[in-house]
């Protein structure tokens, strides 16, 4: 079987702007994959290429195999997008909207009926079918997003910030029905500026810049390159800094009776730190050892240097230009 989505090479140009820069992305069938990346990054121009909103420049793009453009028709019949933005008949009831969002994807009547009452109970507002959007409260639409987005029973769910200003009970709730989709065969692409949410729902996450690949792992794998913070609390301050000797030390300050050490796996270390410490008289009173999180291993990856800001902003005008395409296209 072929991956969910499988993009080589892919590149799309903005005028004198390259939002996507040879972008190389896979993404396994009923696999929970996130896309993270700061504003600019070119997540935005990636989904825009996925779902027919934006004609890439050069690079193959496919979901199930299908090309985006030649095979549009089928690729995005297997897509249900969520975007972040509200783009929605505002004037209908939303189970009319759903079965007119089901009627575009070739679905009968009836059975857009029935699917519409089925996105609806999924998401949790099915006692609201009859209320026009524009009278649901803000957690309310998120999931009417949601609800939409399911209506055609798609093989690949692309969420865009889909937590994005709820509260914690409706972000909680909303990811117990991604993961239930997910359990039962869905491929999940998350883009979110949530970390916690990426490192816990995740089973991979692409981190993205400038348009390219920065690296694909696992959140473990991701915190694990980051490495660990070792302290080392001492009975007394000594007179002199503790001298150790070990390769997978990378690092050693000394503050006061605490030792803080950086090093690839802390657990691995401890037992030589303690033996080297007690030949030299010292006495560790207590440890502490503290993962580098996904947050910190993101930011230190995406840190742009001082020249690149500009871009960074000429990047942020462009993604303000794609969401206004996108509000443009009320039934994506």
């Amino acid at each position: 079987m072929p991956p969910a989505i499988r993009v080589e090479g892919l590149v799309k140009d903005y005028g004198d702007v390259r939002a996507l820069d040879g972008l190389d992305l896979t993404v396994p069938e009923g696999s929970f994959f996130g896309l993270l990346g700061p504003n600019g990054a070119g997540k935005t121009t990636f989904i825009s290429v996925l779902v027919g909103l934006v004609r890439k420049t050069d690079g193959t793009a496919e979901v199930f195999g299908h090309d985006v453009e030649d095979d549009y028709q089928q690729a995005r019949d297997a897509i249900g997008l969520a975007p972040q933005e509200f783009n929605v008949d505002r004037f209908f009831p939303i189970k009319e909207v759903l079965m007119h969002k089901a009627g575009y994807h070739g679905i009968p009547e009836d059975e857009a009926s029935e699917r519409a009452d089925a996105a609806l109970k999924r998401a949790g507002i099915y006692d609201k079918r009859d209320v026009r959007f524009d009278w649901l409260s803000g957690g309310m639409k998120r999931r009417f997003m949601l609800a939409r987005a399911l209506v055609t029973d798609p093989d690949l769910l692309i969420l865009d910030e889909p937590t994005a200003g709820v509260d914690v009970e409706l972000r909680h709730d909303l990811w117990e029905v991604i993961t239930d989709l997910n359990d039962e065969g869905t491929t999940v692409l998350l883009t979110t500026h949530y970390i916690e949410e990426a490192e816990r729902l995740c089973d991979e996450v692409a981190i993205i810049d400038s348009g390219r690949n920065v690296t694909v792992a696992t959140p473990d794998e991701l915190t694990e390159k980051g490495g660990d913070t070792l302290t080392v609390f001492l009975e007394s301050e000594p007179a002199t800094p503790p001298e150790l000797d070990d390769e997978r030390i990378e690092s050693l300050t000394v503050e006061g009776d605490e030792l803080v050490i950086r090093t690839p796996s802390a657990s691995e270390l401890v037992p030589e730190v303690v033996r080297q410490l007690d030949a030299q008289g010292q006495t560790a009173s207590d440890i502490d050892i503290e993962r580098t999180s996904l947050e910190e291993v993101f930011v230190d990856l995406t840190r742009r240097e001082d020249g690149d800001e500009g871009e960074a902003t000429d990047d942020e005008s462009r993604d303000d230009d794609e969401d206004d395409a996108r509000e443009a296209e009320v039934h994506a």
